[in-house]
C-alpha cells in the first residue's frame, strides 16, 4: 500500500496541471458558497420591506445546522471540477504509458487499479474537507453564539462524501474507457451538464420520474434542494428527504458496479 501511495505521489508531484485544477477546486467551493451567502445578506438587509419578506420566506439557510445541507447542495454543483482532475490522472497513464511501465516494474493489473482507486478516494476526502471547512466558517459567521446547534444535520457531511466519491468514480470510468484526455473530458462534462439534466427533466414530465435512476442523478438525490427552496413545495420536499435513504443504497450499488466494470475491463484489455 505504501509503495502504491509513493508511486502515485511521484506521478503527480510535478504535474502542474493537476495542482492548478486542485487549486481551482479549493477556490471554487468557498468562492461560490460565499457568493450565495453575500447575496443572501444583501437580499435580507434590515430595514427594507423586501428584506423582511425575504427573511420570513427563506429563514436563514446559512446558520447551524441547516448550513450543512445548504452548502452541500451548492457545492455539489461543482463536482465536475475535481472530476477533471480524476480524468486527467487516468488518461495520462495511457498518454505517457506509465500504466505499462508499472506492469513491467512488477505491479499486477489489480495494483494499478487499486492505485487509481486510492487517487479517487483521496480527492473525494479532500473535496469533502474543503466543504466541511466552508460549512463551519459560514456557520460561525451566521449563527448567534447562544443558538448554535452545530451538528444536528452533520449527516450531510457523509452524504456529500458519498455523492462526491460516486460521481468522481463515474468520471474515472469515462476516462478509463476512453483513454484520450480531451475526448473523455468532453464526454463527461457534456453528459454532466446537459444530457442527464435534459433526460431527468423529460422523464419527470413524461413518465414516472425514472430519471432518478440515471447514473449521476442517483447520487444527486442524496442532497435534495435546501429547506428554504423546499418551502415553495412542501410535499415534494418531504418526498425528497424520504428518498435519501433508498438513494444511499442505490449510490453504493452504482459505485460498486462502476468499479466492477473497471476491474473487469482492466483484466481483459491489452496494455
Amino acid at each position: 500500500m505504501l509503495n502504491l501511495l509513493r508511486t502515485e505521489w511521484l506521478k503527480i508531484r510535478k504535474y502542474w496541471a493537476f495542482w492548478g485544477v486542485m487549486a481551482l477546486t479549493a477556490l471554487s467551493y468557498p468562492g461560490i458558497n460565499y457568493l450565495f451567502y453575500k447575496e443572501y445578506l444583501e437580499l435580507t438587509k434590515k430595514g427594507s420591506s423586501t428584506g423582511d419578506m425575504a427573511k420570513m420566506l427563506m429563514g436563514n439557510p446559512f446558520v447551524f445546522p441547516e448550513n450543512f445541507h445548504t452548502i452541500a447542495f451548492f457545492s455539489s454543483v461543482f463536482v465536475f471540477i475535481p472530476a477533471i482532475v480524476v480524468i486527467m490522472l487516468v488518461t495520462n497513464e495511457y498518454t505517457y504509458k506509465t500504466n505499462r511501465q508499472n506492469i513491467i516494474d512488477g505491479w499486477s493489473r489489480n495494483q494499478f487499479l487499486l492505485g487509481k482507486f486510492i487517487d479517487v478516494a483521496l480527492i473525494s476526502v479532500l473535496v469533502t474537507l474543503i466543504y466541511f471547512i466552508v460549512a463551519l466558517a459560514i456557520g460561525f459567521l451566521s449563527s448567534k453564539p447562544e443558538n448554535r446547534d452545530i451538528w444536528a444535520k452533520s449527516n450531510y457531511i457523509g452524504l456529500f462524501a458519498l455523492q462526491t466519491f460516486s460521481q468522481l468514480s463515474i468520471a474515472f470510468l469515462v476516462g478509463f474507457l476512453v483513454r484520450k484526455s480531451f475526448i473523455a473530458l468532453s464526454v463527461f462534462v457534456f453528459y454532466f451538464l446537459i444530457v442527464e439534466n435534459l433526460a431527468v427533466g423529460f422523464l419527470k414530465a413524461k413518465s414516472h420520474d425514472e430519471g432518478r435512476f440515471l447514473p449521476l442523478e442517483i447520487s444527486d438525490r442524496l442532497i435534495p434542494l435546501p429547506a428554504f427552496m423546499g418551502r415553495f413545495n412542501a410535499e415534494n420536499y418531504k418526498a425528497s428527504l424520504a428518498a435519501i435513504g433508498p438513494h444511499i443504497g442505490y449510490t453504493i450499488l452504482v459505485t460498486a458496479l462502476v468499479w466492477g466494470i473497471c476491474y473487469w475491463t482492466n483484466r481483459k484489455r491489452d496494455l
